[in-house]
């Protein structure tokens, strides 16, 4: 059986990120995954769409987002966010809980932490000048009926 995978390229503007969480969940949606799991999934990428506009882009809305969506296993999605931004010269602290490269009366540097509460893995990869990819993986619970 072919594994599904879909693709999406939408302008870095604030109002896309209801498109975002929208696409996500249609997606996901396929794989019957639970009420909280499907509300799991389009908070991290809802928080990671909002990342790529807010620092990729500087809230510039100039700019491209491409959102992949993928199943590795039948209970297992890959959903990946990529902005060709300023990218992030540490991800390491960029990834720590309340960093932020924003004024702190802006923003809660809480994003990656949410993102890595609610998805079983969360891979950022870099370069300054280039943009930014963050990599979800959501395992979903599957219930059988016997």
């Amino acid at each position: 059986m072919k594994k599904n995978y879909i693709k999406t390229e939408f302008e870095a503007l604030p109002q896309n990120q209801g498109f975002a969480r929208a696409v996500v969940s249609a997606y996901a949606a396929a794989k019957d995954p639970t009420v909280e799991e499907l509300t799991e999934i389009k908070t991290a990428v809802s928080e990671a769409v909002s990342n790529a506009i807010i620092h990729g882009y500087e809230k510039k809305g100039k700019g491209r987002i491409l959102m992949e969506m993928e199943e590795l296993e039948p209970d297992k999605l890959l959903i990946r966010i990529t902005d060709y931004g300023i990218g992030i010269s540490d991800v390491k602290r960029a990834m720590e809980p309340l960093f932020s490269g924003l004024p702190e009366e802006e923003m809660s540097g809480m994003g990656f932490t949410v993102m890595e509460s609610f998805m079983d893995k969360v891979l950022v990869e870099a370069k300054p000048g280039e943009g930014t990819v963050v990599t979800l993986i959501k395992c979903l619970d599957t219930y059988y009926d016997l």
